[in-house]
């Protein structure tokens, strides 16, 4: 028995793998070509990927909103949880990194499912909005800049169904969230998140210990 979380040792975590990953081969060469990348330290892991495909079956999600999809790993790992009838609309800014994701998307078979919105994401979010798709979304993922966070948040809640799941990354930042030496824009801003989300009753919280920190928040 044990009153906290397990610490993960090299040897625990390639155990996880071994044991419980089962990433189809196109996530897998996704994650690879990534690693190669300038900034491919962005990426989620794998069991994180397959956490939110499980989660996306769980609720049975069918409109997914992704704000932050990088060369496409967690839009994929949905995508292929969902099924033909999902739909994904993905935010980001880069087209570069997002040509890598719409190549595996049409490698996978995905892309006509996938709606990718280039430009500054809260202006995303707030067009779609004023398009009427306030309360459209069954599962949101956001995985993009720090200080928006805050933002991003307001405009899923608007976005999602009642009972629509929020996932928020990075919110352990490396552990700089405890690091009291740690003071920049982007610490302070996951600082104040999750803070405000812990006393925040419109959704009901859990930060779970996988990745870099994933806060999952059901919009109640």
């Amino acid at each position: 028995m044990s009153r906290r979380t397990i610490e993960v040792t090299d040897a625990l975590y390639d155990y996880i793998l071994e044991t419980s990953l089962r990433e189809p081969p196109i996530l897998a060469e996704l994650r690879e070509e990534t690693a190669t990348m300038r900034g491919g330290g962005m990426q989620i892991s794998p069991e994180q990927g397959q956490l939110m495909g499980l989660l996306a079956e769980l609720i049975g999600a069918r409109r997914y909103l992704e704000v932050g999809t990088f060369t496409g790993y967690s839009s994929l790992a949905v995508a292929l949880a969902m099924g033909p009838e999902g739909r994904l609309t993905c935010c980001d800014l880069s087209e570069s990194y997002t040509e890598v994701a719409r190549r595996y998307w049409r490698k996978a078979g995905v892309a006509e499912r996938v709606d990718l919105r280039l430009g500054p994401a809260l202006e995303t979010l707030d067009e779609a909005i004023a398009a009427g798709e306030s309360g459209s979304y069954d599962y949101a993922f956001v995985d993009a800049d720090k200080e928006s966070y805050q933002g991003y948040l307001e405009r899923c809640h608007t976005l999602l169904r009642s009972g629509g799941l929020l996932g928020l990354d990075n919110v352990l930042w490396g552990g700089s969230v405890v690091d009291p030496a740690k003071d920049d824009a982007d610490t302070r801003a996951i600082r104040a998140l999750n803070a405000a989300l812990k006393e925040d009753p419109r959704w009901t919280i859990s930060l779970v210990p996988i990745g870099d920190g994933l806060t999952l928040a059901r919009k109640r």
